[in-house]
């Protein structure tokens, strides 16, 4: 594994990968750990990351020989790793949702899959099943007491902050109605407008969509509570992942897309294989008043975004009567087709994420863009302390070519205001997930802290959890895990 900590080189050649090292993460988590002391390989732990790094994905992709039809579709499997005194101790456990331990007896799949995956028996077995498989595999967050490991098109499961059991699905002390959607992407206001909140979302899709945003208390005995909570309606069908934040603003970027159920009704596609992107037609903004913010009460301002598609965004602040978005940009929304195999794509045909920037002027709803990177990237954040405000560095996972498609092979530190770039690489047999940054607890120096990402080695066919300096990305320590984890989706950070 070559790893380096540099300024970018744009003269640089672009790198191969070697696909059987990147398929070789697409495997089952093969066993459950507690409370394991891991041993350094290389480097040493900072003392002062003390805390919980909780990270969640898909961790069963395979049952009675199939495999799913998308990675999206396996079962939701934790990660904990607690850092204190230099040392770190790791824990997993699978979620035992209702349908994993169904699936689990029969060893077999029981349930079709919202990115394709079907029940064995073909088109038949698989009509007019219109059931809902809560796999609860896209994030896990600290509400209040509880551990919630969320799937955005149901409710969160709750876990046990320390074992990691499953205690059942949460309706958050009755603010959910049963089966009611809760967003996998919630926003963490480091205290906008004087307390630390948690702001989310949940969406009831259909010809007209109805956006519900709430937000929760998220620090001292009432974190957990809920604040506020509003219900808006939009026309048409909402595919919303994430939105982001300002003092006075929850902004959404619903994306300019149709859905078509009949493939799914029949029983030919999952939900998501019904999605059809217009890549000629704008997206809208959507601008819902906070709570907590000067406009509270007031109704959404709607416009036009963009064209292409967004799946997450970096951050937001407002800028003198302008509202600055940064966002990941897709020309089109990418799928994996019915016929296709997830491991054979071929990455020059899917297109790229790529950083933008939209400056909006909510009173005369306008837009301009600007690109702030042109190379493929993923899981952008900031420091959690600028969440909502201006912030100078943001750190992503990114493909180790600098222009066109390819897998997740570095860490890159982008200055926002002059460009300058640094990098990790994992590159040749190496591969990351999303990196999170941790702040420094005593230092108020935006980039002075810690990046920690699991990243998948393909020459040991494992998983290493890999720890970096926020301000150059210089290594400070690898850790090679017990187990073999897959690519996942979003993790949080729970400081002691």
């Amino acid at each position: 594994m070559t790893i380096s900590s540099k300024k970018i080189n744009r003269e640089e050649t672009v790198s191969n990968f070697n696909r059987e090292d990147w398929i070789s993460a697409y495997r089952n988590v093969d066993k459950e750990i507690s409370n394991l002391e891991l041993k350094v390989t290389r480097g040493e732990v900072p003392k002062s990351l003390c805390g919980t790094f909780y990270r969640n994905g898909p961790g069963q992709l395979e049952r009675g020989g199939q495999f799913v039809h998308h990675p999206f579709d396996g079962d939701g499997m934790i990660a904990s790793m607690q850092f204190a005194n230099g040392k770190v101790t790791f824990s997993n456990r699978f979620i035992r949702t209702e349908a994993w331990l169904e699936e689990e007896k029969a060893n077999k799949f029981l349930y079709r899959g919202v990115f394709g995956t079907q029940k064995p028996g073909g088109q038949i077995a698989n009509a007019f099943d219109l059931r809902l498989k809560n796999i609860a595999n896209t994030n896990i967050i600290k509400l209040g007491d509880e551990l919630l490991a969320l799937w955005e098109a149901a409710s969160p499961y709750s876990l046990n902050l320390k074992t990691l059991r499953t205690n059942g699905i949460s309706d958050l002390n009755g603010v959910l109605k049963k089966g009611e959607a809760f967003s996998a992407h919630p926003r963490f206001d480091p205290g906008h407008n004087g307390e630390a909140k948690m702001v989310t979302f949940g969406v009831k899709t259909g010809p007209k969509s109805v956006l519900r945003l709430m937000e929760f208390a998220n620090e001292g005995k009432a974190s957990g509570h809920l604040l506020s909570d509003r219900k808006d309606s939009f026309n048409g069908f909402a595919f919303l992942h994430d939105f982001a934040i300002t003092p006075n603003w929850a902004i959404f970027l619903q994306n300019a897309i149709t859905f078509n159920p009949i493939p799914f009704l029949l029983g030919k596609k999952g939900a998501a294989q019904c999605l059809t992107s217009n890549i000629q037609s704008n997206g809208k903004f959507w601008l819902i008043p906070r709570d907590s913010g000067c406009f509270s009460g007031k109704a959404p301002l709607i416009f036009d975004a963009p064209k292409g598609f967004v799946f997450h965004h970096l951050n937001a602040f407002e800028k003198d009567q302008e509202i600055i978005l940064e966002s990941i940009f897709y020309e089109d929304f990418p799928s994996i087709e019915p016929g296709e195999d997830f491991r054979q794509i071929n990455f020059e045909e899917i297109p790229e994420g790529i950083l933008k920037r939209c400056s909006i002027n909510p009173n005369k709803g306008q837009f301009e863009l600007e690109v702030l990177s042109n190379q493929c990237c993923e899981f952008a954040m900031v420091n959690p302390n600028n969440q909502g405000l201006s912030a100078r560095f943001s750190w992503m996972a990114t493909a180790e070519r600098k222009s066109g498609n390819g897998p997740l092979q570095s860490i890159k530190k982008l200055d926002l205001h002059d460009g300058e770039e640094h990098y990790w690489s994992a590159a040749p047999r190496g591969f990351v997930n999303e990196p999170l940054m941790v702040p420094n607890p005593h230092s108020t120096i935006e980039d002075d802290g810690w990046i920690v990402v699991l990243t998948w080695n393909g020459e040991r066919v494992g998983t290493d959890l890999v720890i970096l300096k926020a301000k150059d990305l210089s290594e400070q320590a690898v850790i090679e895990l017990p187990i073999a984890i897959p690519y996942g989706l979003h993790g949080s950070w729970v400081a002691n």
